[in-house]
Parts: structure tokens; sequence; C-alpha cells
């Protein structure tokens, strides 16, 4: 299937901004969850981008200016630790997708998310299970989502070598769990997650 078939549906049924949305960092132990959201031309292709786990870190890296020379706006939200314990994660990555799509200008009149989690607008919206290997401007997002992320995990792990966030991403690897036991979470950490403190 053409990976812009979900956009010229839309487009086919009278929207013209359409926007893709896709998240990074659900899953980690430490960290903040980013949100992205992409508006792409009607004709753009962005060849080898695809869902951004499937794409090595070099070729994310080196999409992610390509994508925003391509596109009409991109936007990225975060949201950190403290309010993904607070309102749990699912509430934290819904926020960050809403708050993605306010930021973008123009504003989307079609959203296209990566997921069964719709976003909590008056915009008229299709959530796409494996939406970020079917739909292209879902794929943008999810590169520039994770990009963005790995870059913030990176910055942490200058304060914070011991938990290895530079490779493992604050995801729960055994060198990270490890160091959890060895040395106790630290401000990052996801307080609300079993195994942070186990």
């Amino acid at each position: 299937m053409d990976n812009r078939f979900y956009e010229c549906q839309a487009r086919h049924a009278g929207y013209s901004l359409v926007a893709g949305i896709d998240e990074a960092g659900r899953g980690p132990l430490a960290g903040p969850v980013v949100a992205a959201a992409v508006i792409l031309p009607e004709h753009s292709v962005l060849e080898g981008v695809t869902d951004s786990k499937r794409m090595s870190e070099k070729a994310r890296e080196q999409a992610f200016p390509l994508i925003e020379t391509e596109a009409i706006d991109i936007s990225l939200s975060v949201v950190g630790s403290k309010e993904i314990d607070r309102i749990n994660i699912l509430q934290a990555t819904r926020k960050a997708m809403r708050q993605a799509v306010l930021t973008l200008d123009p504003q989307p009149d079609y959203l296209l998310i990566d997921g069964t989690q719709s976003v909590d607008l008056p915009i008229h919206q299709r959530c796409i299970t494996k939406g970020d290997r079917l739909s292209l401007s879902i794929s943008a997002a999810s590169v520039l989502a994770k990009v963005y992320r790995d870059s913030i995990m990176r910055s942490y792990h200058a304060l914070y070598p011991q938990y290895g966030f530079s490779s493992n991403k604050g995801y729960g690897t055994s060198r990270h769990i490890e160091a959890l036991v060895r040395y106790g979470p630290c401000r990052i950490h996801r307080l609300s997650f079993r195994r942070v403190l186990t």
C-alpha cells in the first residue's frame, strides 16, 4: 500500500492540512515522553522514511533535517517524568500529542494518529494501528519524536552517567536495572513505573 494512502483519503474527503502524529518514550523507566506533529505537502516523498524503529540511528538523524525542510510545519512537545507520574503515561502521551498539534501553524484540519488513542481536540482524526509504517506523515512524526527524545536522553547521560542513558535511552536494560538497584532512582526516573522501585 502507498504510504500516502491515508493522506490521500483525507484530501479526497475535502481536508487540506493533514497532520501525522506520533510519540516516542512511552515504555522507558526514565525521561520524558515526546510527541511530534508533522504537516507534509501533498506530493511529499521522503525516501527511506518509515517507522523510526525500523531505521538506523544514523538514518533517523539524516532524515530529521530533510523532514524539517520538506514539511509545511512541524511541532514537538515534551512531557517530563514528574508529570508522567502525576497523570500516568497514557494521559501524558495524549497531553504531549495535543500540545504538539496546538503549536502547529497553520492548524491542521485532519489528524492521522499512530495507535488507538485519539487526541482531545475538535479536529477530525483517524487512529491507525501501525500507522508509523503505513502513513508517511506519521512515519515522519515518529522520526522527529525519536531523534529529539534521544538527544534529550544523551544530555541526561552527562548528568547521570551511571545509568547509561546515552545507550539505553531510559529503557529497562539489564545495565539500567543494575544501576537502579545500586544507586536508586534519579530525578528523571518515573517513580510510578513498577520496575523503578524494585
